[in-house]
């Protein structure tokens, strides 16, 4: 599987990705549960930050968490013992499951299409398929700031030059059908923060979304895609989104399918 992860895999990632599954966990899970002994597969598990809430929704369940890195593996292995882990390529998994979990892994490889066309083979005959994906598109801002939205530009541009696309939850519907699912439902699952929900304020617009922007600000500015200055206001810019009056918005998108 080629896959470019723009974000790196530093501990303040494996960092940022605990605090955003954490912060997001019911915002994304809800209505994901799997029937004690159902065959689950996990396809790019990473650190296992969203692996600990799927064992948690579904006890019973039998789950095989997959990804391509090991070190990622190890560190999943500490946050869920029971859970089986393979190191493998998404296209050279096999193996029948009754259900398959994917969650911000789509947005990372060059043909999402052809990864779940291939990820139905492995679902047994009325198996279904859960995904779910961001669309940096999808966020907005008080107080509005040009260079707060240059710098999600360009972490939109870095990831669409490593073959990826960080705009793809708008696309779940089309992939998921023009990989052969039926059954195909799409839903937005909206986060906004304001200072009324501090807990927001903290675990998602600092410590997921800026922290995500602001990692990637070194590689932006090398690549000439930015001045420093102009970097550093605009992560000043969006850290202020969370402070005082300001607010942030920001849209996942949950899909769920089946194979016929």
């Amino acid at each position: 599987m080629d896959t470019g992860y723009v974000h790196g895999y530093a501990e303040p990632e494996a960092r940022r990705l605990g605090d955003q599954a954490d912060t997001l966990a019911e915002l994304l899970h809800a209505g994901t549960a799997y029937p004690a002994g159902s065959r689950v597969l996990e396809a790019g598990c990473g650190v296992g930050a969203q692996t600990v809430h799927l064992v948690a929704r579904s006890p019973g369940a039998h789950l095989t968490a997959v990804d391509v890195s090991a070190a990622s593996l190890a560190q999943a292995r500490k946050r869920a013992r029971t859970v089986e882990f393979r190191q493998a390529d998404l296209f050279d998994l096999d193996g029948e499951y009754d259900h398959v979990f994917v969650c911000f892994v789509l947005e990372h490889l060059p043909e999402p299409e052809k990864a779940l066309a291939h990820l139905r083979t492995l679902l047994r005959p009325g198996g279904t398929i859960t995904v779910i994906e961001g669309d940096h598109g999808s966020a907005f801002h008080h107080p509005r700031s040009e260079y707060a939205q240059a710098a999600i530009d360009c972490l939109v541009r870095l990831q669409a030059d490593a073959g990826g696309d960080a705009l793809i939850g708008r696309r779940l519907y089309p992939l998921l059908t023009g990989a052969g699912f039926d059954g195909v439902s799409v839903e937005p699952r909206t986060v906004y923060a304001d200072a009324s929900r501090p807990g927001l304020v903290t675990g998602f617009t600092r410590d997921t979304f800026t922290a995500m922007v602001e990692g990637v600000g070194e590689t932006a500015v090398a690549r000439g895609l930015a001045t420093a200055d102009g970097w550093a206001r605009g992560v000043a810019d969006l850290h202020r989104t969370g402070a005082g009056d300001g607010t942030f918005h920001y849209t996942f998108f949950k899909a769920t399918g089946r194979k016929s």
